[in-house]
């Protein structure tokens, strides 16, 4: 028997929020299936989101993107991990981190979504906090504190963090192969040190 993996990129569906900072999740694991020769996504109903699934190495891979609004994510993240039958440990969240800074990245396995309401909606409806979450900074390097979170969640990165960003995506793909291949610890060992 295969393993299994579910992964989803939160963010908000709709090309006017490309690239802003709620969709940084989403963006990477797009980007990411591209990479690994995984499936074009295909929308499905049943599950509220765009899905692609495939194998890497040993492991079949369901990445889904919730075609519905950020804060309501954990009704797609709940039909999707039901319809599989996935164990905590089989899901992984990649999703923006306003309290990490850009270029920055952090993958926890047990925490309270801190504040993030498309995370708190995802551990909310799978009833557990023992996923694996993949937090990538959009934040700390400006002032947001000052500025409405909401605007700023949905605002673009500036041409100096974008740089910052190309080299957190490549660390985020390497990352959740490394996650896939070798277990969450592995990766979390390898990548929380930088």
């Amino acid at each position: 028997m295969s393993n299994l993996y579910i992964v989803f990129g939160l963010g908000n569906p709709g090309s006017e929020y490309a690239e802003t900072r709620h969709n940084t999740g989403r963006d990477i694991v797009a980007r990411w299936c591209k990479q690994n020769d995984l499936p074009e996504f295909t929308e499905n109903k049943k599950f509220l989101s765009l899905v692609s699934e495939g194998r890497i190495n040993k492991s079949k891979i369901i990445a889904a993107l919730p075609q519905i609004f950020m804060n309501n994510s954990g009704k797609a993240v709940s039909a999707v991990a039901k319809f599989y039958k996935a164990k905590p440990r089989q899901i992984i969240i990649v999703h923006d981190d306003m309290d990490i800074p850009v270029g920055r990245m952090k993958i926890s396995v047990g925490k309270s979504a801190g504040g993030h309401k498309g995370v708190a909606s995802c551990l909310r409806a799978l009833k557990t906090l023992d996923v694996a979450r993949f937090r990538i900074g959009t934040g700390k390097s400006i002032k947001w504190h000052e500025r409405d979170l909401n605007k700023l969640v949905i605002a673009k990165f500036s041409p100096p963090e974008e740089q910052q960003l190309k080299k957190i995506n490549k660390a985020a793909s390497g990352a959740l192969t490394l996650a896939i291949n070798e277990g969450v610890e592995a990766a979390m060992n390898e990548y929380n040190q930088q």
